[in-house]
């Protein structure tokens, strides 16, 4: 077993990635950190048991200690043997708020809502507009 492996290799071991690519390109893009340092790591930065490891992964960062290291993919089941999930809860409930909104994640100007956003849309609006006479007019208001 190594002492040190890179980053890019661990993140795929570890099944943070589903590829090295994938964990490569992360790097590359800035979305990995090792303790604390707010500057993000290269695909090469070794890493070692002990240090912490920040991946960014919209809209929740994780955190992870290193126990061990291992450059060969591992099974599911012995991936806790070698690293300790340490996000914070907040975290967590942010990707809860974000699943519970429904909202799809796409920034303003980059296209029309889908079909089936465009009906769940309509459902919503149709909802208030016909419950009670709920209907507001913003002529109504000089």
């Amino acid at each position: 077993m190594a002492q040190e492996v890179r980053i890019d290799k661990w993140l795929w071991a570890m099944r943070i990635y589903k590829t090295r690519t994938l964990a490569t390109e992360a790097c590359r893009k800035g979305r990995v950190t090792v303790n604390n340092d707010s500057n993000p790591v290269k695909a090469a930065r070794t890493v070692k048991p002990g240090d912490t490891v920040h991946v960014r992964k919209p809209p929740v960062t994780y955190s992870f200690l290193i126990k061990a290291v291992c450059e060969n993919r591992l099974g599911a089941k012995l991936v806790p043997e070698y690293l300790e999930n340490i996000t914070p809860q907040d975290q967590y409930d942010l990707l809860e708020v974000v699943k519970i909104s429904g909202f799809v994640d796409r920034r303003k100007g980059l296209g029309r809502p889908t079909k089936r956003e465009g009906r769940e849309l309509q459902r919503f609006t149709d909802s208030y507009a016909s419950d009670d006479g709920w209907d507001f007019d913003f002529d109504d208001l000089d």
